[in-house]
C-alpha cells in the first residue's frame, strides 16, 4: 500500500510540561524535536499551559478573567514560546512550519484540499510541519455554533474536540504510514491502575475484526487524566477512521525514542492488520 505521508506525530500538554518546576519539560520537547524530518507531520498540544506558564512568570499572578478568555489569551501567547523552542532543537538542516487549524478546514472540501497541498509539499521542500489547532481565534460558543450548521446541512461534522482527534483526522488526509500518539502512559490498558494489562497488540483477521476489537477495548476505558481531555475512549474512536485507511496506530509513552517506539524496542499498543 502505499502512503503519502510516513508519519503524523501527536504529543499531549501533559507529557510537554514539568509539573514540579513549572515549565516546559525541555528535556522530552529537545529529544523529540531533534528526532523530526521531512515526512514526519507533528500535532503538538500545549499552547494553552505554556502560555499560562509563560505569563505567570512574567506577571507573578494569573489573568483573572473568564476561563474563555484566559484560553484564548494564553494561547495566544504559548503558541510563540512552543514554536521557538521547536525551532532551537529541530536539525538546523530543516525549515519548520506552524500550521495553526480549526474545524472548518476538516469540513469544507476546498479547505481540506488546500491543507492537504500544504502538507504533502512539505517533505520535498525539507519542511516539517507543527500543527496545533487555533485555540486563540476560536471561542467555544462560536465553535458550536459553527459545528451545529455543519451537523445540519452534512448530518455529520469533524470537530476537532481534542489534538487526538486533530492529529487522526490529519493522518487521514495525508494517507500516512504510522499515527504515532504520545502521551505519559505505556498505551492503552485493561486496568489503567494495573500496569500488567498494558494491551501491546490490537489486530484481526481483517479490518471488520479489528475494529470490533478496538470497541471491546473501548468498553475498558474510563475518565480521562486531566481536565478538557477526552481521554483513552476518544482516542480509540478517533483512530478507527486512520485505521480504515490501512494506517498503524501507536499509542506510547512521550518518554520514549520515535525510533525506539516506530521499532517496537519499547512497550506501546500499537494497531493494524
Amino acid at each position: 500500500m502505499a502512503f503519502d505521508i510516513e508519519l503524523v506525530g501527536k504529543i499531549g500538554s501533559i507529557a510537554l510540561i514539568d509539573r514540579e518546576n513549572q515549565d516546559i519539560n525541555y528535556n522530552i520537547l529537545a529529544r523529540l524535536s531533534r528526532e523530526l524530518k521531512p515526512g514526519y507531520i507533528w500535532v503538538t498540544s500545549g499552547a494553552v499551559e505554556i502560555g499560562r506558564l509563560d505569563y505567570l512568570r512574567r506577571n507573578g499572578t494569573a489573568l483573572e478573567g473568564t476561563d474563555e478568555d484566559n484560553k484564548t489569551d494564553y494561547a495566544a501567547q504559548g503558541q510563540s514560546v512552543l514554536m521557538q523552542t521547536y525551532r532551537q532543537f529541530i536539525d538546523s538542516r530543516y525549515s519548520v512550519r506552524q500550521i495553526l487549524v480549526e474545524h472548518q478546514h476538516f469540513n469544507d472540501e476546498k479547505k481540506r484540499k488546500h491543507l492537504h497541498g500544504l502538507l504533502t509539499r512539505c517533505p520535498a521542500q525539507n519542511a516539517i510541519p507543527i500543527i496545533n489547532y487555533n485555540d486563540a481565534v476560536s471561542d467555544e460558543e462560536t465553535r458550536k455554533y459553527e459545528i451545529d450548521k455543519i451537523k445540519r446541512n452534512n448530518g455529520k461534522a469533524i470537530e476537532c474536540i481534542d489534538n487526538d482527534e486533530t492529529a487522526s483526522q490529519i493522518a487521514c488526509l495525508v494517507k500516512c504510514k504510522t499515527l504515532l500518539i504520545l502521551s505519559t502512559l505505556d498505551g492503552i490498558y485493561l486496568d489503567v491502575t494495573d500496569p500488567s494489562s498494558l494491551v501491546e497488540r490490537v489486530s484481526g483477521k481483517d479490518l471488520y475484526e479489528l475494529l470490533e476489537n478496538v470497541e471491546e477495548l473501548q468498553q475498558h476505558c474510563h475518565g480521562s487524566n486531566r481536565k478538557g481531555s477526552q481521554g483513552a475512549k476518544a482516542k480509540l474512536e478517533y483512530i478507527k477512521e486512520p485505521l480504515r485507511n490501512g494506517t498503524r496506530v501507536i499509542i506510547a509513552n512521550s518518554k520514549y525514542s520515535i525510533k525506539d517506539i516506530l521499532s517496537g524496542n519499547v512497550k506501546a499498543t500499537v494497531f493494524g492488520l
